[in-house]
């Protein structure tokens, strides 16, 4: 009996490639730079499952030049790039991996968070330009205090329940905005359920853990901005559009709020003319959230399984549309 055809839309850790060479016929895109719309139609016109990542655009197009498609496996939390709701109109399961991404991206974070409230990186630039000539002054490179502050977390996924274990060990207040709300983890972790104006007015950090949805999208903008302390630093670990560039821009250039850190940005990667690569008060990282070598491995082993599963007709061990089964 044939092997079933699989499409691996960029080259992964090699452990997860190898699980899925021992069940399909396997090729694999061999560059760098992602396959364009039409290029990766074409390859997936034979695939019988495709395993992707956020930068492939899997909708409609797509499903129709694959007839033969039986799951999609997503190297990612995020399935923004999927239209999930055609998928599951198809029957086609679609795999993701959530939880194992959680304490490398909620690191990530933290780092940015800290980075921008100590001023590493405008620093760092400083003493690479020649410009620390003095062994100490009293009143250079001063930053936020970190310990001890107010840090409003919007979104309480596993994310965002890992920012908060971070921030306890700071001694934080943390305050939190979610679409439901988790009495348990209050209790756990010392957190106060609020709504959006109250966290924006009140923390001294804003740290953002959301999906990217159409209600996400643009979630951060001039009024959200207007409404945090002059003080404040927003921490951007989600997705690039749910904070506004534009509206972003002008609040850290007229010193609405004090500083940004990004991970991600709208759009990616984010273009090296973009204005608010000149403000010395933005920390901005690309997209580094999962990047460390056992979550990518542990990611990768996870979207291999999800694909092998499907192509062998078994339910996904971690599936976003669990609805196409009976």
């Amino acid at each position: 009996m044939p092997k079933p055809k699989a499409l691996v839309t960029r080259a992964i850790p090699q452990e997860a490639l190898e699980l899925v060479a021992a069940r399909a016929e396997m090729d694999v895109w061999p560059h760098d730079e992602p396959p364009d719309p039409v290029t990766l139609r074409r390859m997936a016109a034979r695939a019988d499952g495709i395993l992707t990542n956020i930068m492939d655009r899997i909708d409609a197009n797509l499903f129709n030049a694959a007839p033969n498609l039986k799951v999609v496996s997503q190297m990612a939390v995020g399935l923004d790039n999927i239209d999930v709701a055609e998928a599951t109109r198809r029957r086609i399961p679609v795999g993701y991996t959530p939880g194992v991404v959680s304490n490398a991206t909620a690191d990530q974070a933290f780092a940015l968070l800290l980075a921008a409230a100590r001023r590493l990186t405008e620093a760092e630039r400083w003493v690479r330009k020649g410009g620390w000539k003095i062994a100490f002054h009293p009143l250079f490179w001063l930053g936020a205090e970190v310990h001890q502050a107010t840090i409003g977390i919007i979104g309480m996924g596993s994310i965002g329940l890992e920012m908060a274990k971070r921030a306890r060990g700071f001694d934080m207040r943390i305050l939190y905005y979610s679409r439901t709300r988790k009495p348990e983890a209050e209790a756990l972790y010392d957190m106060e359920f609020t709504d959006m104006p109250t966290l924006l007015a009140e923390s001294d950090f804003v740290s953002l853990h959301v999906p990217l949805t159409p209600e996400t999208h643009h979630l951060i903008s001039a009024n959200e901005l207007a409404q945090m302390k002059p003080t404040a630093i927003l921490v951007n670990a989600a997705r690039g559009p749910v904070v506004d560039p534009t509206t972003l821009y002008q609040a850290l250039r007229d010193k609405t709020i004090a500083a940004a850190a990004l991970d991600v940005t709208s759009p990616e990667p984010i273009d090296p003319n973009d204005p608010l690569l000149t403000l010395e008060n933005l920390v901005v990282a690309p997209h580094l959230g999962s990047s460390t070598v056992r979550t990518r491995t542990r990611m990768a082993v996870l979207a291999a399984q999800n694909l092998v599963a499907g192509l062998e007709g078994r339910p996904l061990p971690r599936c976003a549309n669990p609805q196409v089964y009976p």
